[in-house]
């Protein structure tokens, strides 16, 4: 979605106000680990894009959590919130800490001819 200024301020309130939704609002033990990493609001705050985190491996069930609850959490930002139109709530699987992960654990097994202090001549 294309962004102005004022977008941060207005991604940063969504975020914020639908994690403090799941922590505080939403029962459902699937949403129990879930982080808000981010929101994207369109300008005309017709929808908003939701990225979550959470453990790869209960993928599944926290995107059907979400769904489940999609409706109540859309209702409970609307009603926080002091806009005209309350977003459509889009959520999506934000994997950029999986891949962190990924990467931390690619870089834990250096090659031995990319270890540091090794001359070329040993060998």
């Amino acid at each position: 979605m294309k962004q102005i200024p004022s977008s941060r301020k207005t991604n940063e309130i969504a975020r914020e106000r639908i994690a403090q939704i799941l922590l505080t609002q939403v029962s459902d033990p699937r949403l129990a680990m879930v982080t808000v990493t981010g929101c994207e609001v369109a300008i005309d705050r017709s929808v908003c894009n939701v990225y979550i985190s959470a453990d790869r491996a209960s993928y599944d069930e926290v995107k059907a959590g979400l769904e489940s609850a999609k409706g109540r959490i859309r209702y409970l930002l609307g009603k926080g919130l002091d806009w005209r139109v309350t977003p459509e709530l889009r959520f999506m699987i934000d994997a950029t800490v999986d891949e962190a992960e990924r990467i931390a654990e690619a870089l834990k097994v250096v090659p031995p001819t990319m270890q540091e202090g090794r001359s070329h001549e040993e060998g």
